[in-house]
């Protein structure tokens, strides 16, 4: 045997599966999983997304149904996106006592106590725009739609939100919605920050999903994709506003930004496998092109281990169900 041969051999703990889990350096599991779903009003069917396949939307009159079932399989939360049949201008449902965004968040609770529900607060599922906010002559009014966010917060804690999640990409957001749920009492109400939130293509599938009519992009108030630096910037600023957790979005692409943000921060961080990172693997599985379970496991554990401690996917189900 040559000299030059290292002593060192890596495959000596790769011989086996039982070695191989053994030594494993990262793990997850349905316990660290976040299941996005997508609630319509005034409607009795389900109807299927085409472009996220085995997703679909769920007629509120189903949701405590559906909560019942996630439970059931070991899901412990949710994210809510309400598809409105109630636009206008501002938004102003969101802000309703009664409205959709206040309806899902206590069916759920009410359904299964035990449920973490966070509640996306946002603004373009709801407008007739599809922006995330007031809209003026020149795009977003950035300061406007911060006291819309602050009466959607507070609306959505009062109906039994556990979590806060504004994602729509305002400067201070956090801050406006940690001052109006502590005004309004709800001090112990959580804020998880979509803090780095990308302007991505990978969005497509979720606007269908819900019922999206932007023309147009968001450019000017989401970040750019190629800003690593500033990524990390984002992130920093929602923590010192008073987010509970911080997010990248998207997550499979951003892995990089992800390692950073853990790095810089020592609170949770989430990431969301968002509707084309889901629809690109359903279809290439689809097309016989790719393993699923292998690929859904892959990319899960890859964000993972890049320093995500909580996953937002519409993979989770399958996760919980069958252990994909």
């Amino acid at each position: 045997m040559s000299n030059q041969f290292p002593s060192s051999r890596l495959r000596r703990l790769r011989q086996s599966e039982s070695l191989r889990t053994l030594f494993q350096e990262t793990e997850f599991s349905v316990n660290d999983l976040v299941l996005p779903i997508f609630v319509e009003e005034e409607t009795s069917e389900y109807v299927p997304i085409e472009a996220m396949p085995g997703v679909l939307r769920i007629p509120e009159s189903r949701l405590a149904f559906e909560i019942e079932r996630y439970a059931r399989a070991g899901i412990r939360s949710v994210m809510t996106f309400g598809i409105s049949h109630h636009m206008d201008a501002t938004g102003s449902d969101t802000w309703n006592e009664n409205g959709l965004v206040a309806r899902m968040a206590r069916i759920c609770k009410d359904t299964v106590p035990e449920m973490i529900v966070m509640s996306d607060t946002c603004f373009c599922e709801y407008t007739s725009h599809g922006h995330c906010g007031v809209l003026h002559d020149h795009g977003v009014d950035n300061d406007a739609t911060l006291i819309n966010l602050g009466k959607q917060a507070v609306v959505a804690a009062a109906a039994g939100a556990d979590f806060i999640a504004p994602s729509a990409a305002q400067d201070g957001q956090v801050q406006a919605i940690r001052s109006a749920l502590d005004e309004a009492g709800f001090i112990d109400t959580s804020i998880m920050a979509y803090s780095t939130k990308f302007a991505s293509s990978m969005y497509g599938p979720f606007r269908e999903a819900g019922g999206s009519v932007l023309k147009g992009n968001r450019k000017q108030y989401q970040m750019n994709p190629m800003n690593r630096r500033e990524a990390v910037r984002e992130s920093l600023m929602d923590e010192h506003e008073g987010a509970d957790a911080l997010m990248v979005k998207p997550a499979g692409a951003y892995l990089d930004v992800i390692r950073d943000i853990r790095e810089a921060s020592r609170l949770p961080l989430a990431a969301y496998q968002v509707s084309g990172e889901y629809a690109m693997i359903k279809f290439a599985a689809q097309a016989g092109a790719i393993d699923e379970r292998a690929v859904v496991r892959e990319s899960l554990g890859a964000i993972k281990r890049a320093g995500a401690d909580i996953i937002l996917t519409y993979f989770a189900m399958d996760i919980a169900e069958n252990g994909l």
